[in-house]
């Protein structure tokens, strides 16, 4: 269902757009970009992930998955990333009636597999949370899936399972790929649509870690083409922590060094 009723009762009496998100959460980046793309006036409530704010029993009342991001229009509660960029898109808008369900669907399913992929190639070289951390977070988070995640992470995720979402991810961007040798500017054909939106935080990620969009190149031209946009830089970099994603490139730079970066997995470099 695009809208739930919230535990929080506070939030029906909220005017106007308020998005509870991550700076550098895609799916978070994917929301900004569209309420950028309609110009519509919206109020920010940035979560700390690092700080593990998306833990808390506050915002879950407002997320009863404790993820981001969450959006409350005039009093209306949305939780999942696809139905809220539909939504702030509206009806009859371009951004709308010009995507396509398949890719949309596509996108969505592409979450879990950058979410590991970014834990496993962006994020395991930094700090791990201390033990008083990981014991809040156990106690306080109800999704029993973030919390599994959070253990696997910490146990290592396995080579298996990061060669399967990195083939996924490769079959993806090849899916993609094939779409734009028609010569079409954008994923669903002349016009700059949902479609687009919901892809481009993805790629942006997966560029961070140094993904090779050489094997792709007609999506590589897509990206340096819609990262152009205005709403790229508005909703997406400017939010984006340029110290943080130094470190996220001196880390694949010696990841790759070391001949562990992410294109040995997967079968990339075959």
């Amino acid at each position: 269902m695009p809208e739930i009723e919230p535990k929080d009762r506070s939030l029906k009496a909220l005017k106007g757009l308020h998005l509870w998100h991550a700076p550098m959460s895609s799916c978070s980046q994917r929301v900004r970009i569209v309420i950028e793309e309609t110009g519509r006036a919206w109020e920010s409530h940035p979560i700390d992930l690092e700080k593990d704010e998306h833990a808390t029993e506050a915002y879950q009342a407002i997320h009863p998955k404790g993820l981001v991001p969450a959006l409350v229009d005039d009093g209306r509660l949305m939780i999942e990333s696809i139905d809220i960029i539909q939504h702030v898109a509206g009806e009859g808008s371009e951004l709308l009636e010009n995507a396509e369900a398949d890719l949309l669907e596509r996108a969505n399913a592409a979450q879990a597999d950058l979410k590991l992929l970014t834990f496993e190639f962006l994020f395991r070289a930094g700090p791990p949370p201390s033990k008083e951390q990981v014991a809040a977070f156990e106690d306080g988070h109800r999704n029993t899936w973030l919390k599994q995640f959070r253990r696997d992470f910490a146990e290592g995720f396995g080579r298996e399972r990061i060669d399967a979402a990195v083939r996924r991810t490769a079959e993806g961007f090849r899916h993609l790929d094939a779409l734009l040798a028609d010569g079409r500017p954008f994923l669903s054909g002349e016009t700059f649509s949902l479609s687009d939106v919901a892809w481009m935080p993805n790629v942006h990620r997966f560029a961070l870690m140094g993904w090779p969009f050489e094997q792709t190149p007609r999506l590589q031209d897509w990206f340096d083409r819609v990262s152009r946009r205005p709403s790229y830089g508005a909703a997406l970099l400017s939010w984006q922590n340029e110290d943080v994603a130094g470190m996220f490139a001196e880390y694949t730079r010696t990841w790759r060094a070391e001949g562990t970066d992410i294109r040995t997995f997967g079968g990339l470099q075959s």
